[in-house]
């Protein structure tokens, strides 16, 4: 990707280093409200596709209460809500049956508090344990085998694929293996944002308004007590949003203006101040990003605080 200067860390008045990444906003139309960078090569999403494969298993008739949904488009934090809501997902199987590693919980606190107390690492508190639990209930609901439901062969597979390439409305350009073990379909930032647009304005009670629905309704199971993810959806009425390794980020509005970002380095403190700073464009009241990272697009945004 061909990126530009995103971010500035700014230090007595002197810029101290720079983040590049791509960036863009799209109106509910389609049309471009903003771009930074390159928006039209490949890329992988990284976690910001968990509310596209989320989308997916709903589509293949998967229902799951609101909870259910949040988490299984999340990149959880570990805490224990959100394993209460991943054994809600797995609905009596075994969490020893989940395809993603043994982890620790991803939230320091968390994380800090099991190892003080000596626990092991786990497949529940693996941050991707709820899309997991929903693949494998997926997988059961149409009858397909669970063993090897992570192979991009696989029928769960295929169907995720072919959802990801209809909201996106590109072809997947290369599938590689996510940190969790499952596949992860490339597509383009134009396309990201193309997708969670369609899944925000989706119609109440569609199988993409279920995911949009359990996404708004619990933004504390998409991330965490301590995560920008959770906070932002909580100040901003009506956002779904969905942050992801590598320093990736999406978000759309309820009319569906949709917002992607990519950091070059992978650095997540300049992913936030992107998401801030393209939200105030769209109108929204965001809190505030640190006092020292400044947004270098074409905006009039200023120091962000």
């Amino acid at each position: 990707m061909s990126h530009e200067p995103l971010v500035e860390l700014v230090r007595d008045g002197m810029v101290e280093g720079v983040h590049h990444g791509s960036a863009v906003v799209l109106a509910p139309d389609g049309t471009t409200l903003f771009a930074a960078g390159d928006l039209d090569s490949p890329m992988y999403p990284r976690s910001t596709a968990k509310p596209l494969q989320a989308t997916a298993m709903a589509r293949l008739g998967l229902r799951l209460s609101p909870a259910g949904f949040a988490v299984a488009a999340a990149s959880h934090s570990g805490e224990p809500m959100h394993l209460d809501a991943a054994l809600e997902v797995l609905d009596g199987r075994s969490p020893d049956r989940l395809g993603n590693p043994a982890d620790f919980p991803f939230d320091p606190v968390e994380r800090d508090r099991w190892i003080a107390t000596g626990r092991a690492p786990s497949r529940l508190a693996h941050n991707c344990s709820g899309k997991h639990a929903a693949m494998l209930a997926t997988c059961e609901l149409n009858g397909w085998a669970t063993d090897g439901y992570l192979d991009p062969a696989h029928p769960l597979q295929r169907a995720i694929a072919a959802t990801v390439e209809d909201l996106t409305g590109r072809d997947i350009a290369r599938v590689a293996v996510d940190g969790c073990g499952a596949p992860l379909f490339a597509t383009t930032l134009r396309g990201l944002a193309t997708a969670v647009s369609k899944i925000a304005t989706a119609a109440p009670g569609t199988p993409d308004g279920l995911v949009a629905d359990g996404i708004r309704r619990h933004p504390e199971l998409v991330g965490g007590s301590r995560r920008d993810v959770t906070a932002v959806m909580r100040a901003v009425p009506g956002l779904i949003a969905k942050d992801g390794f590598e320093a990736v980020q999406v978000a759309a509005l309820p009319d569906g203006t949709a917002i992607a970002v990519k950091i070059a380095d992978g650095g997540d403190r300049a992913r936030y101040p992107v998401l801030a700073a393209l939200l105030g464009l769209c109108g929204a009241d965001v809190p505030p990003g640190p006092e020292n990272l400044r947004f270098t697009g074409n905006l009039s945004v200023g120091s962000l605080r």
